[in-house]
């Protein structure tokens, strides 16, 4: 890791910003794009460059990108004004940190391997809170010297750990088999805990017990808050969720294995998209946390939520 490599990010969402942030703290050379170079502004005063298109970063060493899907990431590559689309020089190392499916990230290696340049596949696990809390973590796949010469940046972001494994897209389907672990525990998380309220229990108590027992988590645990004062302040949607797990089933499909939890998983969260036609902005509220299809189930099982009004710690407070 040299203090000469010079550093490109690419999207600037809940994710994206503190990731970069993160580099910029460690006294990196970053410099930013963003499809709103407004969002991007605020790192300027923190040692960041702000470009105004993907293509004025081909003159950095490694480029990041934290996108929400592989068509934002085609297209800040290969698009108009894109990374990639210059006939000079292009960065040694493309570094992606989004969550897209396999096939699409297997299509978009070999156009980046044509134009001369390395790929390597680096999807999180955690949201912005885990970001600044530092525990975040990756998962990476590709080329090993790409990843060995990236890993001292990974690791100033994913504190909770960097994973390799292996070359290729395995990073891929190792981030498609958390999400699908995501939708199903969060799915079976909001009915325990609906059970519980409607046989008389505080949501706030069944879940103090719950993260307290041996099948806590730091995730049930930076969850239970939502789930008790209905914060539905974004972390992750429903439709990122739902994208998620279509790309978990057909992954299924693909190397034939059955995942029928997994589809039961899909089907309930469909009811949350059905269930939002009763909002007055439906398009609004799917973009509220996924957290909020407790509110779904707990419609089917009768009940209308209040928030409790009792303060849960997240895990994730970040003194200072």
């Amino acid at each position: 890791m040299s203090a000469n490599v010079s550093l490109g990010w690419i999207g600037m969402g809940r994710m994206g910003y503190p990731m970069a942030e993160l580099l910029l703290k460690a006294g990196y050379r970053v410099s930013i794009y963003n499809r709103t170079r407004a969002k991007a502004e605020p790192l300027a005063a923190k040692g960041g460059t702000i470009v105004d298109r993907p293509s004025e970063l081909a003159g950095c060493d490694i480029v990041f990108a934290m996108v929400s899907t592989g068509k934002d990431l085609e297209h800040v590559y290969f698009g108009d004004g894109g990374l990639l689309t210059g006939s000079g020089k292009k960065p040694r190392i493309l570094v992606d940190c989004s969550s897209i499916g396999i096939d699409q990230s297997e299509a978009i290696r070999k156009q980046i391997n044509a134009a001369g340049c390395e790929f390597v596949s680096s999807p999180v696990s955690g949201n912005g809170k885990c970001v600044k809390a530092g525990k975040l973590s990756a998962v990476v796949s590709g080329p090993k010297a790409a990843f060995e010469e990236v890993k001292p940046y990974l690791a100033k972001i994913a504190k909770s750990g960097v994973s390799y494994v292996g070359e290729g897209e395995l990073a891929r389907i190792c981030k498609i088999a958390h999400n699908v672990f995501l939708g199903v525990v969060i799915e079976n998380l909001a009915e325990i805990t609906i059970l519980a309220q409607k046989a008389g229990v505080p949501r706030h108590a069944f879940l103090d017990f719950m993260n307290a027992s041996v099948l806590g988590s730091v995730f049930s645990k930076y969850k239970s808050n939502a789930f008790v004062n209905l914060d539905w302040t974004t972390t992750f949607t429903p439709t990122l969720l739902r994208k998620d797990l279509d790309l978990g089933l057909k992954a299924a499909r693909d190397l034939d294995v059955p995942m029928p939890v997994t589809s039961a998983a899909r089907e309930a969260l469909q009811a949350h998209f059905g269930a939002a036609s009763l909002q007055p902005d439906p398009a609004a509220y799917l973009e509220k946390d996924f957290a909020a299809l407790i509110e779904t189930v707990a419609l089917g099982a009768g009940l209308k939520l209040k928030p409790e009004n009792v303060p849960m710690p997240t895990g994730l407070e970040v003194e200072g």
